[in-house]
């Protein structure tokens, strides 16, 4: 079981997710993309999400203190851009 956040539009969701082995990017991706269209996110329902939405988001992946996986799904942020 790992928790995925998803941040889109400034908004920001938690959603446990089962895997049963790891996952690409990609993958990650497109489950987000799933998840936000049928409503699996509570408060990040977006029925008319395209799927590809989250094509140029970045990916971070945690373990917490207790071993629990944490993938975070987000946009690029523009450090020191001018």
């Amino acid at each position: 079981m790992a928790t995925l956040n998803i941040t889109y539009d400034g908004m920001s969701a938690d959603v446990p997710v089962e895997l049963d082995r790891p996952v690409s990017d990609t993958d990650v991706r497109r489950i987000a993309a799933e998840l936000v269209r049928s409503g699996g996110v509570p408060g990040l329902h977006l029925a008319t999400l395209r799927e590809d939405a989250f094509q140029h988001y970045v990916v971070d992946r945690f373990r917490g203190a207790r071993g629990d996986e944490r993938i975070y799904l987000r946009p690029k942020v523009p450090f020191g851009a001018r």
